[in-house]
């Protein structure tokens, strides 16, 4: 009997919807707020940039920038995101230009600056943050994707009002918020420093982005200043409706080809794999992951979820910007090195020495390319029976053997719908 489960390969079908022209919606949006009322012709605009991998992100900000103009304004990009990029101004614009934000694709010019001015005094009793170019603006443009945080829980997480927090906070005040936020709350630091930027600061508008469950974008909504918590509160809704998700809510092994911050703030999203705090679906016992992305450069933030990784995991692993990052969320634990394994083979014996009573080729094994790209999965017999019943799920595959090489590295599984995903 072999030491490992077989698997198949299913398709999840779910709710797509697709913005078919994005600079066409975004015109759209932004013609809706009547922007002229407010802007001067000469006038300065700082837009935002954060550092997630958002789709069609680029082609989002070239037509804001657009339209700014048109406006008579003259537009600039700021980095927006915290203590990323090492947290540095150089490291911030390499981080742009990795997702293809530079100056000649956008058409403005990009100020990056790790210097801030400090606002006010919360009520809270700590100083309020802001990126000191976004400050010396005439305007500040808020362009960020509304999601699920990894860590934290509202009825605002990730988007627009976090990005005048974190983002335009940038390491100094990103530190500052976290660390309130553990003596606090989210919701009251959101809504304390919220309120505090946009009385004090010139807060424009800003432009919310939702991607569906296929990492495409989704819908685009253009908000004035006053809306932003309530549309944000709605939208979230929304976003956690069209979040990536595992097939099954039930896992003792999940097998991870890719981290890194291209995927999510936390690596793996936290949502997905289980662990955002007070969560209890999907139930996932343990967690290998095999490589940190590229795109990722080193930052390994959010590998502390894992039980298991490769050792090239390790090796990948940049210790200086991981903990710049993980210090200055104020989640430590999202750093931390689990067990190292040299080849596939070794890691999933010693993960399936660990599930409890279930023999290995018993198990219920998920193996997936990212916690993004989730529309095909790799899947263990344990769920055959389940899978030939949901209407969601389409079986590509019959079952089939995983197999190594004379290293012990899985060898990619071949048959019907395969995508090169999992198995990398």
């Amino acid at each position: 009997m072999s030491a490992f489960p077989q698997l198949f390969r299913v398709r999840q079908h779910r709710e797509r919807p697709v913005v078919d022209d994005v600079a066409v919606e975004v015109q759209r949006q932004l013609v809706g707020l009547h922007l002229g009322n407010t802007i001067r012709p000469g006038q300065s605009v700082a837009v935002t940039a954060g550092s997630r991998g958002i789709a069609n992100i680029a082609a989002i900000l070239r037509t804001v920038v657009g339209f700014l103009k048109t406006l008579g304004a003259e537009p600039f990009l700021i980095p927006a995101m915290g203590s990323h990029g090492g947290g540095t101004a150089d490291g911030q614009v390499a981080v742009l230009a990795r997702y293809g934000i530079t100056e000649g694709l956008v058409g403005c010019p990009i100020r990056a600056t790790m210097e801030t001015v400090v606002l006010c005094q919360s009520a809270e009793g700590f100083p309020v943050h802001f990126d000191r170019f976004a400050y010396e603006a005439d305007h500040v443009f808020v362009c960020g994707r509304i999601k699920a945080h990894t860590k934290f829980s509202g009825p605002v997480e990730s988007g627009l009002l976090k990005m005048l927090l974190i983002g335009l906070g940038k390491r100094t005040g990103a530190e500052i918020y976290h660390r309130a936020i553990e003596d606090f709350d989210f919701e009251q630091i959101v809504r304390s420093v919220g309120r505090e930027v946009l009385q004090r600061c010139s807060i424009l508008a800003g432009l919310a982005i939702l991607e569906n469950p296929y990492d495409e974008t989704g819908r685009l909504q253009a908000v004035l200043p006053a809306e932003f918590f309530e549309v944000e509160k709605a939208l979230l809704l929304q976003a956690n409706a069209w979040l990536p998700r595992l097939p099954f809510e039930r896992a003792d092994v999940l097998l991870v080809d890719e981290m890194g911050k291209n995927f999510s703030g936390s690596g793996m999203d936290a949502n997905v794999v289980g662990r955002k705090p007070g969560s209890t679906v999907p139930l996932v016992k343990r967690i290998i992951v095999r490589a940190l992305s590229e795109e990722t450069h080193g930052n390994a933030t959010g590998l502390g979820f894992a039980s298991f990784c490769k050792q090239r995991v390790v090796e990948q692993l940049d210790a200086e910007a991981t903990r710049i990052n993980c210090v200055t969320a104020s989640h430590p634990e999202a750093a931390r090195v689990p067990l190292a394994f040299d080849s596939d083979r070794a890691v999933l014996e010693a993960a399936l020495s660990t599930i409890g009573l279930s023999t290995p080729h018993e198990a219920r094994l998920l193996w997936i390319p990212n916690t993004l790209e989730l529309e095909e999965v790799e899947c263990s017999v344990a769920y055959w029976d389940e899978a030939q019943k949901r209407d969601d799920l389409e079986c590509l595959t019959a079952p089939r053997d995983l197999t190594f090489d004379t290293d012990g590295e899985l060898v990619p599984l071949n048959g019907a719908g395969d995508t090169g995903g999992a198995g990398r």
